[in-house]
């Protein structure tokens, strides 16, 4: 199946997972108990999105920052496995490690996919 086709549905996941982690972020700092379980599938959705979203480009720089927003969403996705395995609060720092990761590479991508420095 042709991957642009697909473009949407992983742009659609991306943006309800990230919706589904800020609401689930705010459910956990106020004791519901199921927030857990909202933030462990809205942070699997995200990470699937984001893994499978194509950015056309050779350019090395690209590359790195497209590794380093993989890592990121993968860090996601250990935060929650932290909230069900640890008792402390090491989700938050792992959760705060994606969340910087997430900010810097995608503000990065955008600027340099729109700019047009890349390498070719």
């Amino acid at each position: 199946m042709n991957t642009s086709k697909l473009q949407p549905i992983w742009n659609a996941l991306v943006v309800i997972g990230g919706i589904g982690i800020i609401v689930a972020v705010v459910t956990l700092i106020s004791g519901w108990a199921w927030g857990p379980h909202i933030y462990t599938v809205s942070a699997g959705c995200f990470a699937v999105g984001q893994i499978n979203s194509p950015i056309p480009s050779t350019d090395p720089t690209i590359k790195r920052l497209r590794r380093q927003q993989i890592f990121g969403a993968l860090a996601l996705v250990v935060a929650a496995l932290f909230m069900f395995t640890t008792n402390g609060n090491e989700w938050i720092a792992c959760l705060s490690i994606a969340a910087v990761l997430e900010l810097y590479t995608a503000f990065r991508l955008s600027h340099l996919l729109e700019s047009g420095e890349t390498k070719k």
